[in-house]
């Protein structure tokens, strides 16, 4: 008998490359992420782990039990969502993350939406980046995650999670009040090529996401400050001291002096925003309430593009 938690360590180990990485994600020790796997290695009778110098990698054995994993662990989502229809009626806990601003604009409208209409749903939100949703999800420490789907992200195709399209978040350029492109209305984002700019530290999802709209526009920006905070970086542009890209879901507070100058060209800078869930736990009463009431909750942006579902 396989004890999925156990399993679920060792698909960690194969992800993060190394034990202390696999330990680090999943909030454990590197000597408990050991335990697990000595455990599972017993339980199957088979050697999972061995010595590579001062490093282990995972043996054929491991490889060959990963490659069920996925179906094993979506099968039991299945099985999963398929119980919760039996003695808690439509209740139950939906557990969603995501990045700050999309927490704002998204998730808060949603949970209000899933309390006004079935008060027997708990909702818990937290604040995470999209780097971070993924181990969330798989240590079933969240069921709903809105990610960008960033370079090093999982794929699509990736077996372990369901990722489906929920809007298109535009991204403006802002700029101080006076600015020389501040009156200018929609422009091409190479005009400001020449621009000191304001980005996110590198591990944030928009400081990707500038650095891949401006090499799209055909310059690399000259990164003067990092801030990761909103506020922080409008107050930076506020005071002269560069530019940079805010989403629109992303509010500018009343009273601070930037303009958002809209962009135009092919192809104009957007964030994609998806919902990703572990793979086959769709089927569950809350998971779905959870994920029509983001639907809803992006469609009624008015501000954004909302994707429909695959």
């Amino acid at each position: 008998m396989i004890d999925l938690r156990r399993l679920q360590v060792l698909r960690a180990v194969h992800q993060h490359g190394t034990v202390t990485d696999a330990a680090s994600a999943l909030h454990l020790t590197p000597s408990a992420v050991s335990q697990q796997i000595q455990a599972l290695s017993k339980d199957l009778q088979v050697v999972l782990l061995e010595r590579d110098g001062r490093r282990v990698r995972l043996t054929q054995a491991a490889h060959a039990l990963l490659r069920h994993a996925d179906v094993l662990y979506a099968q039991w989502e299945e099985a999963t969502a398929e119980l919760a229809g039996y003695g808690r009626g439509t209740g139950g806990l939906v557990r969603m993350s995501a990045f700050p601003t999309a927490l704002t604009a998204l998730l808060v409208p949603a949970a209000l939406s899933i309390q006004q209409e079935d008060p027997a749903i708990r909702v818990e939100m937290s604040e995470a980046e999209s780097s971070e949703c993924f181990d969330l999800l798989l240590g079933d420490r969240i069921d709903i995650a809105v990610v960008v789907p960033l370079p090093g992200s999982p794929t699509p195709m990736d077996q372990r999670f369901d990722q489906q399209p929920l809007a298109d978040d535009p991204q403006d350029l802002i700029v101080p009040e006076g600015h020389r492109l501040a009156d200018r209305g929609p422009i091409e984002l190479a005009e400001a090529a020449t621009e000191a700019f304001i980005a996110a530290p590198g591990s944030i999802d928009q400081h990707q996401l500038i650095l891949a709209a401006c090499q799209a526009a055909g310059f690399s920006p000259h990164i003067v400050h990092r801030a990761q905070e909103w506020n922080a970086i409008l107050s930076l542009v506020a005071h002269g001291f560069g530019v940079s890209l805010l989403p629109r879901l992303a509010p500018v507070p009343l009273g601070v002096p930037v303009v958002r100058v809209p962009l135009r060209g092919s192809p104009i800078p957007v964030r994609r925003l998806v919902t990703c869930i572990r793979k086959g736990s769709h089927g569950q009463p809350a998971v779905a309430r959870g994920l029509a009431a983001l639907r809803r909750a992006a469609a009624s942006r008015s501000d954004i593009n909302a994707l429909a579902a695959g």
